[in-house]
C-alpha cells in the first residue's frame, strides 16, 4: 500500500497527568502514516485523487490544541479515528506521539506512543421471520449505514427460506452484506445487537422465530473465539441461506479456517444436501 507521510508535526497542547501539563501545556511532535493508493494521483497529477496533506496537518493541530486529555494514547487514538474518517481513500493510518518534555525527572529524548488503526472489511448475515421482514432488514443496513465508523459496501438480495428449527414458524427473508468498519469484532457485535433491540428482538426459544437476525459471518481474515463470539461463524458452511447471499456479494472469500471460498463451501453443501436451493 502507498504512504504520504507527516513527520514530527510540531504542535502546543496541554495532555498530561499532571495538573501542571493541562494549564502550561508543552510542545507535542505528532507524525503520521497515511495509506492509500496513489495511483490514480500519479497517474493523473489530480488532488482530488489524494489526500490533502496540509488539510491532515491541520486537523492533526485541531485535535491536539482543541482537546485536553490525560494520556497521549487518547491522543493517538483520536488523531486516527479523525484522520481515517478524513477521506474514504484512506486505508489505515499509523500514528506517533512524541512528547519530548514529559515530567520524567530522567535525561531522555522524548516518551511516546504509536498505534495503528484501519478500516477492516466484515461479512454480516441478515435475516427476519416476524413483522415486516424487509423494513427491519433494510432499517438495520440503513442503520449501519448511517454509523460513522461503518461503511456498507454491498448487499445481497434477500431471499425466502425454509426455517431450519422444527419450531412451528414463518418462511424467513435472508441476505448478507458487506461493510467495512472502525469496531473491533466485539464493538462490532455489540453495534449489532444495538440494531436487534431497536426491532425488538426476543432472544426467548433458540432457534425460534425473531425480528431481525444479525450475526458476524467473516471479519477480515480473523479467527476468533470467545464466550461471545465465534468467528467464522461456525454453522455458516451448513447454512444454504447464508452462503447462497453471501456467493452473490463475495464468492471468492476464502474461509480462513477450511481454506475454501464461499463458492466452494456452496458446491460442497449441495454435494451432500443436495435438496438445498443454492
Amino acid at each position: 500500500m502507498d504512504k504520504i507521510f507527516i513527520d514530527k508535526l510540531q504542535v502546543f497542547g496541554r495532555h498530561g497527568v499532571l495538573s501542571e501539563e493541562n494549564s502550561l501545556g508543552q510542545m507535542f511532535y505528532i507524525s503520521a502514516e497515511i495509506r492509500l493508493s496513489l495511483k490514480n494521483a500519479g497517474t493523473s497529477d489530480a488532488l482530488e485523487n489524494t489526500v490533502n496533506y496540509s488539510e491532515c496537518c491541520h486537523l492533526i493541530k485541531d485535535i491536539c490544541e482543541q482537546n485536553t486529555f490525560k494520556l497521549i494514547e487518547t491522543l493517538a487514538e483520536k488523531t486516527a479515528d479523525a484522520l481515517l474518517k478524513f477521506s474514504p481513500l484512506i486505508r489505515s493510518v499509523r500514528v506517533r506521539i512524541d512528547k519530548p518534555s514529559a515530567p520524567i525527572g530522567l535525561p531522555l529524548e522524548s516518551v511516546g506512543a504509536e498505534i495503528e488503526r484501519a478500516w477492516k472489511t466484515a461479512y454480516i448475515a441478515l435475516g427476519s421471520n416476524m413483522g415486516d421482514k424487509r423494513k427491519y432488514i433494510e432499517d438495520a443496513v440503513k442503520a449501519i449505514d448511517a454509523d460513522e465508523n461503518c461503511r456498507v459496501l454491498r448487499v445481497s438480495d434477500l431471499i425466502v427460506t425454509t426455517p431450519v428449527s422444527d419450531i412451528p414458524q414463518d418462511d424467513y427473508l435472508n441476505g448478507c452484506m458487506a461493510a467495512e468498519t472502525l469496531y473491533t469484532p466485539i464493538e462490532l457485535l455489540d453495534r449489532l445487537n444495538v440494531e436487534e433491540a431497536a426491532a425488538d428482538r426476543k432472544r426467548t426459544v433458540k432457534w425460534g422465530p425473531r425480528t431481525l437476525d444479525l450475526d458476524i459471518i467473516f471479519y477480515e481474515d480473523e479467527i476468533i473465539q470467545t464466550d461471545r463470539l465465534t468467528v467464522p461463524h461456525p454453522l455458516m458452511h451448513k447454512r444454504g441461506f447464508v452462503l447462497d447471499p453471501l456467493m452473490q456479494i463475495a464468492p471468492y472469500k476464502k474461509h480462513p479456517v477450511f481454506g475454501k471460498t464461499v463458492s466452494e463451501l456452496a458446491e460442497d453443501l449441495k454435494k451432500t444436501s443436495p435438496e438445498i436451493n443454492l
